[in-house]
């Protein structure tokens, strides 16, 4: 069993890179891929726990796109997170993020909500701040009444508090991705449209800009969505890739490797991931 998508207190997770190495190998996964949302600063703690663990340790990164008005997620697995362009790129897209915070903090104040930029710096462990503080900060506030109130009120993608960020393209972060050594997965498709969306179609679009693989197995997936990705990579030669999509304590009751409990990623996976990312280096 292998899980290639959970986030650390790099970004919106609550466990260190070393905790989740340690439960990793408690749950006897072979594969573990940390994720963080753009960011690769918590890779190299990650990485370093690979001697003591049997688990493999997969470094990885979870970047945020814009594709037909709406945001996307594309996970880079495998990437090389010494690489000095992608390290460049990344810590480009953290000032975007830190100004397009602060920008937020203000429409917030321009709302009536007194929430401030560093009571919500100070609830993030790392100088990565999310949403998710933003979040805790607004429920600490009593402006919400819990974090999924705040994004339904506020910080949602929809909410009159959000300002986008000026997100790649899918194009772009696939070739990143594999300018970076690493293979691009398009993560968790269900939660991006509604059940009419045409997937069959986007997502044809999607692997002709460089995505070798679709999240099939996901935690929030049905038994008809699953299989539904599951034809669909097929259809199109993508990998079924998964993954819990783990952040600690921000999701209760979700586990490394079995998501809510019915959660499994073949080991298979792995090897077929490893086997597209040594083609396109071709």
């Amino acid at each position: 069993m292998i899980d290639l998508h959970c986030h650390s207190i790099y970004s919106d997770g609550t466990d260190t890179p070393e905790a989740l190495a340690d439960l990793a190998q408690a749950a006897g996964l072979r594969a573990l891929a940390l994720t963080d949302h753009d960011t690769l600063e918590g890779l190299e703690r990650f990485l370093a726990c690979q001697p003591r663990v049997d688990t493999e340790l997969v470094p990885g990164i979870e970047l945020s796109c814009r594709f037909l008005g709406r945001v996307l997620h594309v996970l880079g697995l495998f990437i090389d997170p010494r690489d000095a362009a992608f390290r460049t790129r990344i810590e480009d897209m953290r000032e975007r993020r830190i100004d397009r915070n602060r920008a937020m903090v203000a429409r917030l104040q321009e709302m009536g909500v007194p929430v401030t930029w560093e009571e919500i710096a100070a609830l993030a462990p790392t100088d990565s701040v999310s949403r998710t503080h933003f979040a805790r900060a607004l429920v600490n506030r009593g402006a919400a009444g819990s974090p999924q109130d705040a994004f339904r009120r506020f910080i949602g993608d929809d909410g009159p508090a959000f300002i986008p960020l000026r997100e790649l393209t899918p194009a772009e972060a696939a070739r990143w991705i594999r300018e970076a050594g690493g293979v691009a997965v398009v993560a968790h498709p269900g939660r991006f449209g509604n059940r009419n969306f045409r997937w069959d179609e986007a997502m044809a679009e999607l692997k002709a800009a460089g995505m070798a693989g679709l999240e099939a197995h996901y935690p929030d997936y049905g038994p008809q969505e699953h299989r539904y990705f599951l034809e669909l990579a097929a259809s199109l030669d993508m990998v079924p890739s998964g993954g819990s999509d783990y952040h600690g304590g921000h999701k209760p009751g979700q586990y490394l490797g079995v998501g809510t409990g019915s959660l499994h990623v073949p080991d298979g996976v792995l090897d077929l991931l490893k086997a597209r990312r040594a083609a396109e280096k071709v």
